[in-house]
């Protein structure tokens, strides 16, 4: 089934999907069969905050889209009906993908890539559990300023500490 796609659409949307690709550090697809509509609006939303670009494809123009990239190999696992989740942050794409696996069955990790190597969907939850690139410098950031907020009450204690010395003397 074409979906009435014409040529020039089909070339289009395969150059888009291309332009991602050429971008990525991961793809991860899933098979989305018998998911509601309003469970995928949540899945597209969730991705676009996470920076996801995020697409059902027909696999045909998905393999088009991979084919002289580092992601080809993915193609031999564009098989049923995909949606594909594909992120220049390393971790991104999977962890999307996987949290809202997690809490709706319908949706099945199938196969993923990073970095030219083709992933097996547990490989994929072992990419998402990882920390986002988002979340290490909130975590680096809270430790600096921890260590900067110690510091300053240091330098506090010590003036006031001065203080009192030159106060009793």
């Amino acid at each position: 089934m074409d979906l009435g796609l014409n040529l020039q659409e089909k070339q289009d949307i395969v150059a888009e999907v291309n332009a991602q690709v050429m971008q990525a550090q991961t793809i991860v697809l899933a098979e989305y069969r018998g998911i509601a509509v309003s469970d995928m609006t949540k899945l597209r939303a969730n991705a676009r905050n996470s920076g996801v670009y995020f697409r059902v494809l027909k696999n045909t123009l998905a393999r088009r889209a991979v084919n002289g990239t580092p992601f080809e190999a993915l193609a031999e696992k564009m098989v049923g009906p995909l949606v594909y989740s594909i992120s220049a942050d390393p971790v991104a794409a999977a962890k999307v993908v996987h949290e809202f696996a997690k809490t709706n069955g319908k949706l099945a990790i199938k196969a993923g890539a990073m970095a030219g190597s083709l992933m097996s969907a547990e490989q994929v939850a072992e990419l998402a559990a990882i920390p986002s690139r988002n979340e290490l410098i909130a975590r680096l950031m809270a430790t600096m300023n921890a260590a900067t907020s110690t510091f300053v009450r240091g330098l506090a204690a010590i003036r006031d500490k001065k203080e009192a010395e030159t106060a009793a003397a």
